[in-house]
């Protein structure tokens, strides 16, 4: 895994060795990122930079050293990521005469691209990534991002001149940058706890979407095209699914899944797992241990509230699988002190508080590996969030009662306090208990008044459901949840909330989690269930080999049967969280009451005051405002480390 940046000045005014200079400061902002090497390619005469950090992990010598040059010297290449079909298309090029001087998949890429054109190539390539491609004949630059935005890339113009980084804090190292806010983006943050693409936190900047490239010329405008449309292709896939009985998709299901943990075993460093002990995790650590000769490593955290701790599930499927582990139970000031380093790590405001347990391992695995493979993207491939299970019947039911008293009956959920719910929940057996009852119970409150699924959908995916008036001067731009026609391409409405899940929460939320956390320590995360051969495979399965009887990841866990016992799989979901609510009425609460208070937020001038302190007050009252707050906090513990203008 590694980092890239550069830029394109179309006025040419810089000499080399400011070029050098330049791209040298912020890739540095990248190091840990790529801490084993850097390197960087430049051209006076096109105001060319591209800079790469490099963490090592295929081929450790300096033939995978970047930004590297194509054979021809038509190409230059700056890339992050690993591409886990690069020995199929090495053996390919090789047949039609391409020498190479390693073994990196990289060179396998950029010879790739220069033989066979970038279309050609994406289709061939299996894996993460984010690169750059400046070709040295017709003067053009190409940034390119994996299907399924597993790596990051970022793009803007400023003044003539477009750069790019895998994180914003390099663009901040550019001269003359001017870090504007977008305050509509801010608002979209509230009601996400995340900044949607293609939006970024800054005017003038962009993620660029997932599946897509992005073609520029100096002096031109840059054109955006899309490679690999997932809206598109998961209309057709819905429409036209194969006829497969249960036990031919089980089959189907494991022969894909197996392939792309195997392929994702391939590393040049030390290697092993995150284990949560649910059933994403336990199906890639299953897997991996299936096809290794000896056991392989696997690490997870645990703490002491039973409601947050998994460490002992991890424990009991590790001693089942024969891994190595290792745990670590986190106490609370050690959770505490991951809080300071949120706004470095995460350069946009990001606010799902699952980040610090997942920072937490992430730093306890990079102790003993370089690499470890993760079970995220299940959930959204195959139904394992508690709003498929429960929405549409949800709606199905309230639709009947007039919406006024579905206003009241919202109210009076509001009106119980958070613990008394979770008390109340004890009743219900554990096997289908939700984690954190109370606040799941709130968010149903908040839902039950739409008018349609969509807009519970969208309530049950939301924090502030009024971010317009909280951000001052701003405009929360609807975007993807708010288009209509999916409805008609995705007519199941659970199907349509993993679609929108898919395009929005998987890669502006748990993939950039997970991959900032990942590369503050400098370990490369590897996600096999986000495989894409594997997406269009789940995509394509109906929904009662999905989800059924009340449960969901029904064929994921009958391929996982063939490894566990029952008991280690049936078990509640939990999440990946910290008791938050708690931590805010006591250690975090001067820290809260600093960040929040009137006179700070008047003098700012960007978010009104009135609402934050009315959610605050009521929290500290007993109410549970948590992650509302959460939002509010992490926004401004941010905007005292990072620069920027109103």
């Amino acid at each position: 895994m590694c980092g890239l940046t550069g830029f394109v000045d179309s006025t040419r005014q810089m000499g080399p060795g400011q070029l050098e200079a330049t791209v040298g400061r912020m890739a540095n902002t990248l190091k840990s990122r790529g801490p084993d090497d850097w390197g960087c390619w430049i051209d006076a005469n096109q105001g060319v930079a591209l800079g790469h950090r490099r963490l090592s992990v295929i081929d450790l010598s300096q033939a995978g050293h970047q930004p590297m040059v194509s054979q021809s010297g038509r190409l230059v290449m700056a890339y992050n990521g690993e591409i886990y079909s690069f020995k199929e298309m090495r053996k390919t090029l090789a047949a039609a005469g391409v020498s190479f001087r390693g073994n990196s998949d990289s060179e396998v890429i950029v010879e790739a691209f220069d033989r066979w054109g970038l279309e050609k190539t994406l289709q061939q390539m299996v894996g993460m990534f984010a690169i750059a491609l400046w070709n040295t004949e017709s003067g053009e630059l190409q940034l390119i991002r994996d299907r399924i935005g597993i790596k990051p890339l970022y793009w803007g113009l400023v003044a003539g001149r477009l750069i790019f980084a895998s994180e914003l804090k390099a663009l901040n190292a550019y001269p003359n940058w001017q870090p504007h806010l977008n305050r509509d983006a801010l608002a979209a943050y509230l009601r996400h706890c995340y900044v949607p693409g293609p939006l970024s936190v800054y005017q003038n900047v962009q993620k660029l979407p997932p599946g897509s490239y992005l073609t520029y010329r100096p002096g031109g405008n840059p054109e955006q095209t899309t490679y690999w449309d997932f809206r598109t292709l998961a209309g057709d896939w819905a429409r036209n699914r194969p006829q497969l009985s249960q036990a031919e998709a089980e089959q189907s299901l494991h022969a894909v899944l197996r392939d792309a943990v195997k392929c994702r075993m391939v590393a040049d460093v030390p290697l092993g797992a995150l284990l949560s002990g649910g059933i994403d995790s336990s199906m890639v650590t299953a897997l991996m241990q299936d096809q290794s000769d000896r056991p392989i490593r696997t690490f997870s955290i645990g703490f002491k509230e039973d409601q947050f701790n998994e460490a002992p599930y991890a424990a009991a499927v590790a001693a089942h699988l024969g891994t190595d582990h290792t745990e670590l139970y986190i106490e609370p000031d050690h959770a505490l002190d991951v809080i300071p380093l949120l706004p470095g790590i995460y350069d946009e405001p990001f606010a799902d508080s699952s980040q610090i347990p997942t920072y937490l391992v992430c730093e306890l695995t990079k102790q003993h590996v370089t690499v470890a493979l993760s079970g995220d993207g299940g959930d959204e491939l195959f139904t394992g969030y508690n709003r498929y299970l429960y929405a549409q019947s949800i709606y199905r039911r309230i639709s009947r009662i007039p919406l006024s008293l579905r206003s009241l009956l919202g109210g009076a959920i509001r009106a119980t306090p958070r613990n008394l719910l979770d008390t109340l929940a004890l009743v219900v057996p554990e096997k289908s208990r939700p984690n954190q009852f109370g606040h799941k119970a709130y968010k149903v409150a908040d839902a039950i008044a739409k008018s349609d699924p969509d807009a519970l959908y969208r309530q049950l995916v939301s924090y502030w459901d009024d971010p317009e008036q909280v951000v001052r001067s701003s405009r929360e731009p609807h975007g993807v949840l708010w288009q209509d026609e999916y409805r008609s391409t995705i007519e199941d409405f659970t199907e349509r909330m993993q679609f929108f899940d898919t395009l929005t929460y998987l890669p502006d939320d748990i993939l950039t989690k997970v991959d900032r956390a990942s590369m503050a320590v400098s370990l490369e995360a590897r996600v096999p269930l986000l495989d894409h051969r594997v997406v269009e495979f789940a995509w394509r399965l109906p929904m009662h080999l999905k989800l059924a009887g009340g449960q969901g990841k029904v064929l994921l866990r009958r391929v996982l049967q063939r490894y566990l016992p029952n008991h280690l799989i049936e078990r509640p979901k939990m999440g990946f969280g910290v008791p938050l609510d708690a931590w805010l009425r006591g250690p975090l609460r001067d820290w809260g009451e600093s960040l929040l208070s009137e006179s700070r937020l008047r003098q700012q001038g960007l978010l009104d005051p009135a609402p934050i302190r009315a959610k605050w007050r009521a929290h500290l009252r007993g109410k549970n405002w948590a992650y509302d707050l959460w939002n509010v906090l992490v926004l401004q513990a941010w905007l005292d480390e990072r620069p920027w203008r109103s």
